[in-house]
């Protein structure tokens, strides 16, 4: 899971490098975060799942969600140079990865039980930490159609485009 998480995290960093620094203010509508504030969202988000799997707790019943996302919401809002964005992303990336590398199976086998009206009532410690994962790709793809809308195409992208065409050339031959 570890260097599954890796890669998903080193794709999202060479989008934020490819948007140019004056471009991270950019959002799609005035109601969506811009590229800053989504990529400093996918930075920060996974202190949710360490919080919950490090603590060991066992129920999400009573868990304050609004005041442990609240400070990370405004922590978004906050201005920084892209840099800055750039090292929260490797930062936070290195620290999650390394904590995943010591959960044993056995860890991620346990259930938590989800708030009261939740479905499923119960999820796997791997499935929720799972789910960190695939909120990344979740705003990745976002952040790929706004590279697109700034005029860019997404690196991989064009590595598929490039496969694609090894491919067309070699079945010419």
């Amino acid at each position: 899971m570890a260097a599954s998480f890796r890669t998903v995290r080193k794709n999202t960093i060479i989008i934020a490098e490819e948007i140019g620094e004056g471009d991270y203010g950019f959002r799609v509508t005035p109601d969506t975060r811009t590229v800053g504030q989504t990529l400093v969202h996918i930075a920060r988000v996974c202190e949710i799942q360490e919080q919950v799997h490090g603590a060991k707790l066992t129920t999400l019943a009573g868990f304050d969600f609004m005041g442990f996302i609240g400070p990370i919401i405004a922590d978004e809002q906050a201005p920084r140079t892209k840099e800055q964005h750039l090292v929260l992303l490797r930062e936070s990336g290195d620290r999650f990865s390394k904590w995943l590398e010591g959960l044993s199976d056995e860890f991620l086998g346990e259930r938590v039980t989800m708030p009261p009206g939740m479905t499923p009532p119960t999820k796997s410690r791997f499935e929720m930490i799972l789910g960190v994962k695939e909120h990344e790709m979740h705003h990745r793809g976002q952040l790929m159609v706004m590279q697109r809308m700034l005029g860019g195409v997404p690196h991989l992208t064009r590595e598929f485009q490039a496969r694609m065409a090894t491919m067309a050339a070699a079945a010419k031959q």
